[in-house]
């Protein structure tokens, strides 16, 4: 029960005033009140108002079944060439995934024979070697099936190779040549040399030789590092990364769908004159579809993601960077780019499911502890920091919304939609488990529900696959949900550190679903917010970090603190109610900043902290605006303010703060 309606009980004889966890009754239109209107609940006067218990939600959550195509991660052995039991697109896992392909291109034939024959075996029939030159447009080439597609594939390829500035021509060689792992290693940010280091990973290409147009170099340096016992203090690391390589050649799918690299196509495409001497020249065994360098980027990109989730988009973002750089050297087309990622996710996806849980912790615990360590970071918090704080003149991954508009660029690069725009997303089996280290407090479950809210709008060119690995979109996904379409409880454990104790959501979250933050630690909202379910605070901290981030429901404070750190006042778009056991922290200034704004009813009780904004320094004698509300009901049973004396001030539809100096 609040000060205020203790006092009115006290005060007002036969005037009941009860408190429940579910309800309050102020009643003093019947009883009346001497009070003025800047000190009392002056709310609704006329009649009682019943304050509402936790928002309902939808009473369901939401799933993500899994698919019913055959799993890539069941079959990704298939992923073979040479072999006349994996030569199809229906008994090769690798080429499967990738058949969206066959609605824009139909190879000369529809089996794994590029260069390559197979005996028979197991009852199935020899596979002969194709007779497909590599030359585009000959009587040995494929059919283009859908004729705009394929004209903005190439034409893509010339636009951005005309386009090509000289720092993106060092860019694009430099991923050629060197390592693709090696190369990704600088999405590790100030984390890239601690990484190479305990890896021992090198490299012998670090520039353009000035002869590259005459000499093809080729790296005499370490790829991926040491791995097993030879480097006992990140060799578990390393062989984790190692192992993404397994069945996840693109080889078998060049061989299938034998479609030509775009400076075959056309002699607009401009190849990169430093590269020139790596072309290769033998067209029947050079498919372009898919990016080999691609696919070894994402794969690699994605391991090493798991293992340092505290540079987790980076790391995705820094594969897909690699593949664009792979159009802009001439080398592939949009679409071999966006066949390397799919393959390369879905090898990645393959391989880490298919470790064991004990495999995964040693490598991740391991990758943690070194560079923690190499860092002289003591708390995971520490490390953290400390994989963030270079400004973006060193990390040029450092702008996370840049990032994620040329992450989502990247997935498409803005091809049109052929096919149906409305069906579901579908998740991967085992795709969950790529992102277990990065939102480690929720679910498998949770998390196959995070990868489908995220997940890419159907219709993109290629991107069908039955699976769903064309549409993941793991840079968003690491930001939480898009869409709340069941009810989310969110239970943390501030004491197993990490992400565990602190993350932000930045998605734009929709739908009609409710979320309800338990445990400890804190979760950040940071979005544009949507969701009509309400919000509960049950335990620990949930923090507001943009004006809608609480969405359009109500928001219910029964436990643990709700802190609004917005840049401006954070909008309750319906009810706000908060219980003795609750607790409000407003982080004010100014400008308005910290605010809580109810468009309904705010009924209050608990604590409530007033912290100051970084550069703001009030006075005593400053009187703050704390909430603004339709109407004001109850009040704080604490208030507090860091050096100063508070005194709440109550108005009917305002909560506001006067500072006085401390006797």
């Amino acid at each position: 029960m609040s000060l205020q309606q203790r006092s009115l009980a006290n005060g007002l004889g036969t005037c009941a005033v009860r408190a429940t966890t579910l309800a309050v009754l102020l009643a003093l239109a019947a009883c009346g009140s001497d009070h003025d209107d800047d000190t009392s609940d002056s709310g609704n006067q006329e009649s009682a108002y019943v304050v509402p218990g936790p928002p309902a939600g939808l009473g369901t959550t939401d799933v993500a079944p899994l698919p019913t195509a055959s799993a890539f991660v069941d079959f990704a052995y298939s992923n073979q060439r040479g072999d006349a039991r994996y030569a199809t697109v229906d008994t090769n896992a690798g080429v499967r995934v990738l058949k969206g392909y066959l609605d824009v291109w139909t190879p000369s034939t529809l089996l794994v024979d590029a260069g390559v024959s197979a005996a028979a075996v197991d009852g199935f029939p020899a596979v002969a070697q194709s007779n497909w030159s590599g030359i585009p447009g000959d009587a040995t080439d494929g059919t283009v099936k859908n004729g705009s597609v394929h004209a903005e594939n190439l034409a893509f390829s010339v636009r951005t190779t005309l386009a090509r500035t000289p720092e993106q021509a060092v860019a694009a060689y430099l991923d050629d040549r060197r390592g693709k792992n090696y190369s990704v290693t600088d999405g590790m940010g100030p984390l890239t040399s601690y990484w190479r280091t305990a890896a021992q990973q090198t490299t012998t290409i670090t520039d353009v030789a000035s002869d590259a147009t005459t000499v093809k170099y080729d790296d005499g340096g370490n790829n991926t590092g040491v791995s097993g016992s030879a480097n006992p203090e990140f060799g578990d690391a390393i062989a984790f990364v190692q192992k993404m390589g397994d069945n996840a050649s693109t080889e078998p799918s060049k061989r299938f769908y034998k479609y030509a690299r775009p400076w075959r196509w056309t002699s607009a495409v401009q190849m990169l004159p430093t590269l020139e001497m790596a072309k290769s020249s033998t067209p029947a065994t050079d498919g372009g579809f898919p990016s080999g360098h691609t696919a070894e980027a994402v794969r690699n990109a994605v391991a090493m993601a798991y293992l340092v989730p505290e540079r987790f988009q980076e790391m995705v973002a820094r594969g897909v960077e690699l593949g664009e750089n792979r159009i802009v050297a001439g080398m592939h087309s949009p679409l071999d780019v966006i066949g390397g990622r799919i393959l390369g996710q879905a090898s990645a996806v393959g391989n880490i499911y298919a470790a064991s849980l004990d495999e995964r912790t040693t490598a991740y615990t391991q990758a943690r502890q070194t560079l923690m360590a190499a860092v002289g970071a003591a708390t995971p918090e520490a490390f953290y920091q400390f994989a963030h704080s270079q400004p973006l003149a060193q990390d040029r991954f450092a702008d996370h919304d840049a990032n994620k508009r040329e992450y989502r660029r990247r997935l498409t690069f803005d091809f049109v939609q052929i096919g149906d725009t409305g069906v579901p997303a579908v998740v991967p089996k085992g795709a969950e488990t790529v992102l277990e280290t990065r939102l480690p407090y929720l679910t498998a479950d949770q998390r196959r529900v995070v990868l489908k809210t995220t997940a890419l709008p159907s219709g993109y060119p290629v991107m069908s696959d039955d699976e769903g690995f064309g549409r993941l979109n793991l840079f968003d996904a690491a930001d939480g949900y898009g869409a709340f379409n069941g009810d989310v409880v969110v239970s943390m454990d501030a004491n197993q550190g990490g992400f565990n104790a602190l993350d932000t959501w930045r998605n734009d979250i929709s739908g009609a679903g409710k979320l309800t933050k338990n445990g400890s630690g804190t979760l950040a909202l940071a979005g544009q917010n949507l969701y009509t379910g309400g919000t509960e605070v049950a335990g620990g901290t949930l923090r507001v970090d943009s004006a809608s981030a609480l969405g359009a429901g109500a928001v219910y404070v029964g436990g643990g603190t709700l802190e609004v750190a917005a840049d401006e006042a954070a909008q309750v778009k319906s009810t706000y109610t908060q219980t003795a056991a609750g607790a409000l922290q407003v982080n004010v200034d100014a400008d308005g900043a910290g605010q809580l704004s109810v468009a309904s009813d705010a009924a209050l009780a608990g604590a409530l902290t007033v912290d100051f904004r970084d550069g703001y320094t009030p006075q005593a004698g400053d009187t703050l605006t704390v909430i603004s509300a339709a109407r004001v009901h109850g009040t704080f049973d604490s208030v507090s303010v860091a050096g100063f004396k508070a005194t709440p001030v109550y108005g009917s539809d305002s909560v506001q703060v006067r500072l006085d100096a401390v006797q």
